[in-house]
């Protein structure tokens, strides 16, 4: 790159311009290894597969060898870009118009990625040496299946000697300014399939057949309008939503065999995957006493909800913020999962990027002015981080 690597605008262009629609890499993860390698990082090119899944390429960056030891997470793989004639500029062409970047990606979150690498060099180089480490666990799998990605780079990781003291995630957390909100933890996400089989029949003759709809149709109602809990001091009270309710019956002359319904519950620090699968055993359970049916349940576990406790880790990346931006950042646990889920295990964690107006929209773009102060910001922790004595 002819720029100087401290500007992120052309690292930005370049990782937009690599069409790394998730799970391909699509030249992002080269550009970001080329890049750190070349100021001393050490990079690892880590590939996962599963049987029914792609392959996925990661890339873990280090330099530095102790502590403490900060670790930047982040993706380059994007959602599909949906229609291109629908955009303004290309989705792949990182087109600069008004002020702003476009492009798939620009906030999500391949600008957070140039932003923190860009300041991750520009500390390096004035620091005039490195106590500790710094680290970037990149993935190509975290707007996929999210099977082969970050979780297994932590094995990985965990296996080579290099889990990090703290993590800073760079999804776009901020909302209406940047600087506005730091994510301090998720809501977990778990989700049901329920069946109800029954007895095929004409419409004409209701007794002689055995409608499941009626059963399962009692059970969304009793859930559905069902309070989990109140919330507590970090999370708002859990939802469940009902997402489908299917019979597979094109006829309005038949009763159907079958009913089922699928329903996701959000929920809060005050449930498990445990305790929310035993909640509704018992509603199903209620039910079944009532009106009787052959009834089935099937259970996916999505992520866990977790909180990064307030302490030392919290204040400063909070502190840096509001010194860069002038704007004391809400902590918040709001939105859907992110990759934080899988870090977590392994170390405190937090979510901080730019805005997130128009992730995953058509004409996603990022001001200029934004990216260089989430640069700023970025570099405020850094420095804070390798200053103070977590």
């Amino acid at each position: 790159m002819k720029n100087t690597p401290s500007d992120p605008v052309p690292l930005l262009q370049e990782l937009i311009r690599c069409r790394s629609v998730t799970p391909a890499e699509g030249g992002a993860l080269t550009c970001i290894e080329n890049l750190l390698s070349a100021h001393g990082f050490r990079c690892h090119r880590l590939t996962f597969r599963e049987d029914g899944t792609p392959d996925v390429v990661n890339l873990f960056a280090r330099i530095g060898t102790g502590s403490p030891h900060l670790c930047f997470a982040g993706h380059t793989d994007v959602v599909p870009e949906g229609p291109a004639e629908n955009w303004t500029y290309a989705p792949f062409a990182a087109e600069i118009a008004d002020g702003f970047i476009y492009g798939r990606g620009a906030c999500d979150m391949k600008g957070s990625v140039a932003a923190f690498a860009a300041a991750a060099l520009d500390y390096l180089r004035g620091a005039g040496g490195l106590t500790g480490s710094i680290s970037f666990l990149i993935t190509g799998d975290e707007e996929g299946p999210a099977i082969n990605g970050t979780a297994k780079v932590l094995d990985w990781m965990r296996a080579n000697g290099h889990i990090p003291d703290h993590c800073i995630v760079g999804e776009p957390s901020s909302v209406d300014r940047l600087g506005d909100t730091i994510k301090i933890g998720r809501r977990g996400s778990m989700s049901f399939l329920v069946r109800v089989e029954g007895r095929q029949g004409h419409a004409a003759y209701p007794h002689k057949a055995d409608n499941p709809i009626p059963k399962l149709a009692r059970l969304i109602d009793r859930i559905s309008t069902a309070k989990l809990d109140g919330g507590n001091a970090h999370f708002d009270p859990s939802t469940l939503a009902v997402t489908s309710f299917d019979v597979g019956n094109p006829a309005g002359n038949v009763i159907p065999s079958r009913a089922e319904a699928k329903f996701n519950i959000r929920f809060s620090t005050e449930h498990s995957f445990a305790s929310l699968q035993t909640w509704v055993d018992t509603q199903i359970s209620v039910v079944r006493a009532e009106v009787g049916g052959a009834w089935s349940v099937s259970v996916s576990k999505g992520a866990d909800a977790f909180i990064t406790t307030a302490g030392p880790f919290v204040s400063l990346v909070q502190g840096a913020v509001a010194a860069a931006t002038g704007i004391v950042p809400r902590l918040s646990t709001s939105g859907g999962t992110s990759d934080a889920r899988f870090v977590k295990n392994f170390c405190p964690v937090l979510e901080f990027g730019p805005t997130n107006a128009t992730i995953h929209q058509v004409d996603e773009r990022i001001a200029i002015d934004e990216l260089r102060a989430t640069q700023s910001v970025y570099g405020r922790i850094i420095a804070d981080y390798f200053s103070s004595a977590l």
